[in-house]
């Protein structure tokens, strides 16, 4: 998903939610990069930190899940904190194949009843999506309900697991912008990193259409990938290096 929920309009929101019909889902409604860029970070920017998480499942959200936590806060916060936050483990030294097993056990799932996954099920129930909803235009947590995931997809696996950096996200150029801000952005495939894709093979961040997680560089101008929202499915993909914008590192272990 590349979540690109109109940050004007609820009506909006809504409309375009019940309109989507092309492969992977990937774009929620279109907007521009500077709306995306000036007015959702103007608004209200978790992942950044740019305003203050209103309980500590918040604060561990808009903070811990972004890798941002120090050593000091790191033990000002309770395992429940960590849980009640959206994850399943708090944050940990994970190593990528980790990440790439879990995702490949949940090939093959698909839409149930009105688009719903469990990845919807676990993001919504998160502060997270309080904040991101906030963030790109003030509209109900209600929206993500079966709207476009490949983003929540990913970001599910980073709170299953508890690795460090993967970042939390529905809007997946909000989600490359912070790999971008953090200084963990990049141009090479490596099995774990998180890779977003431009249909129309541009090079911009804000023409991001859809986010996967990297199996493995084959050497031969693709990569193989694991992607939700693909044909409605959590599915394998091989794609060509033409369509990735770029690549964003989480803190994996060695």
């Amino acid at each position: 998903m590349t979540g690109r929920f109109d940050r004007l309009s609820l009506n909006n929101i809504t409309a375009t939610l019940n309109g989507f019909t092309a492969e992977d889902k990937a774009v929620g409604v279109a907007v521009s990069a500077v709306l995306a860029g000036a007015v959702g970070l103007a608004v209200f920017n978790p992942l950044t930190g740019d305003a203050v998480a209103e309980t500590p499942a918040q604060a561990a959200a808009a903070v811990a899940e972004q890798g941002t936590v120090s050593s000091n806060e790191s033990a000002e916060r309770s395992a429940a904190d960590y849980l009640e936050a959206g994850y399943k483990v708090p944050p940990r030294a994970v190593k990528a194949s980790e990440v790439l097993d879990l995702a490949e056990e949940q090939v093959g799932i698909s839409e149930g009843r009105d688009s719903q996954t469990k990845f919807h099920e676990w993001y919504v129930s998160t502060p997270h999506a309080k904040a991101t909803a906030q963030r790109d235009g003030g509209f109900s947590v209600d929206a993500y309900n079966g709207a476009q995931w490949c983003d929540m997809f990913v970001s599910w696996l980073g709170a299953q697991t508890g690795v460090k950096n993967m970042g939390w996200d529905a809007y997946t150029v909000q989600h490359a912008s912070w790999f971008e801000d953090t200084g963990r952005w990049g141009k090479k495939a490596k099995p774990g990193s998180v890779v977003f894709f431009d249909w129309d093979k541009g090079s911009s961040i804000s023409a991001i259409d859809h986010v996967g997680i990297v199996v493995k560089d084959n050497g031969d101008g693709t990569v193989s990938t694991i992607e939700g929202n693909t044909n409605n499915a959590v599915q394998k993909k091989v794609r060509d290096k033409s369509l990735i914008v770029g690549y964003g590192y989480p803190d994996y272990a060695a």
